[in-house]
């Protein structure tokens, strides 16, 4: 007799009697139990994933559906989004250890409450919060705030920015060129930086903002020197030129890290493009101070600083400024290392020994850190270099 099979036996009136083997009938017990305990499992992974979602560490809202009887704990602020979701599947960085060199104290004076008070009556943005400078304390202090326009959100991913990335869903603040203006002389400020995120979705790249806000700025404060962070206008067909033609007091655009490292660190932008620009400013208007900044801890070598600053000076850049990257967070790249202040203080002698105007050169320097005291001695060097004087 196989398993399995159904056997007959004859029974009293001669009619078969059908039995069921015992190890069928074991068998069969046991696929209807498997069947049943798989079901139950399915069913309490299915509300624990569900629970994970709702207890998330992100910043994306949670919206799950479960039974009543589930209770969630939604750790996550309501309506907000990633702030880098282009990042989110990429394996975690490790974080360095940060040496006592780079450490700062947290914010607390009376003068930085009051800047920040200033900066959110007003409805501004600034890049200090947004990017996480770790000078906020000292600058705000003094009443130094750099000015974040066109909003929040911007259209590249580099990898070492720690401003939200995505796709605008705002057009552009027509008052916000007032409001900036208003911002800078309540805080009587004899130079203000002004940034912007880029906005590859305007057609402009967001240049008759800029034009517009340093317009505001000359009303309603015309004593106080402007200098522009500005994105790199790439494939804007030369709105650019609008923004060098509204004559800000200098023309900062950031180069950021050597050629090397461009597909890694700033895959949306060209080397070369950006340093165009640069040339592009001096050739229009010779009078304009041009400023650049590099990080340095992601990888480059000293030989590849050296040339992009021969490259700087190759485009008549001015002002050099080199800092040290720090990680924003472990989705964003790592850092390689951190340079010393001896080396910093040897990258500053090499910068001005190429022809530099100004340079800064220190772990915490960041573009605008330090920029109206740097802007003086800048406008300094400059006359005295006219004049035939030493420097």
């Amino acid at each position: 007799m196989r398993a399995g099979r159904f056997v007959g036996n004859r029974g009293r009136d001669g009619h078969v009697v059908h039995q069921w083997p015992f190890d069928f009938v074991r068998r069969d017990l046991t696929f209807v139990t498997f069947c049943h305990v798989r079901a139950f499992v399915q069913l309490i992974m299915q509300v624990c994933i569900c629970s994970l979602r709702g207890i998330s560490l992100d910043e994306s809202p949670a919206r799950v559906h479960l039974p009543p009887m589930a209770t969630l704990i939604d750790l996550t602020p309501s309506g907000r989004k990633h702030r880098h979701p282009e990042k989110q599947a990429r394996p975690d960085t490790p974080v360095l250890r940060k040496p006592d060199w780079i450490r700062v104290k947290a914010p607390t004076s009376a003068g930085y409450a009051a800047t920040r008070d200033i900066v959110k009556s007003n409805g501004l943005i600034t890049v200090c919060q947004e990017a996480s400078c770790p000078n906020i304390g000292e600058c705000w202090e003094k009443k130094h705030a750099t000015m974040m326009i066109l909003g929040d959100v911007c259209t590249r991913a580099c990898s070492f920015c720690n401003v939200s990335t995505g796709k605008p869903t705002a057009g552009v603040d027509a008052d916000e060129p007032r409001r900036v203006g208003d911002a800078v002389a309540e805080m009587g400020l004899e130079h203000v930086v002004i940034t912007s995120v880029d906005r590859d979705d305007l057609e402009d790249g967001g240049a008759m903002h800029f034009v517009h806000v340093i317009k505001a700025i000359r009303t309603a404060s015309p004593g106080t020197t402007i200098e522009i962070l500005t994105p790199d206008f790439l494939r804007k067909d030369g709105w650019e030129n609008k923004v060098i033609d509204a004559r800000p007091d200098v023309f900062n655009h950031n180069l950021e890290t050597v050629p090397r490292l461009y597909l890694k660190i700033r895959p949306g932008a060209r080397y070369f493009h950006s340093l165009r620009l640069l040339q592009k400013v001096k050739d229009r208007d010779p009078s304009q101070f041009t400023k650049s900044g590099l990080m340095v801890g992601l990888g480059e070598t000293k030989e590849e600083v050296m040339q992009v600053m021969d490259d700087m000076r190759s485009a008549g850049v001015d002002f050099l400024t080199i800092g040290q990257y720090l990680q924003p967070t472990r989705k964003h790249a790592a850092i390689d290392r951190f340079v010393t202040p001896e080396e910093f203080k040897a990258l500053e002698e090499i910068a001005r020994a190429k022809g530099f105007l100004m340079v800064s050169a220190t772990p915490l320097t960041r573009s605008s850190y330090h920029a109206g005291e740097d802007f003086a001695l800048m406008r300094a060097a400059r006359e005295a270099k006219l004049a035939g004087l030493p420097a």
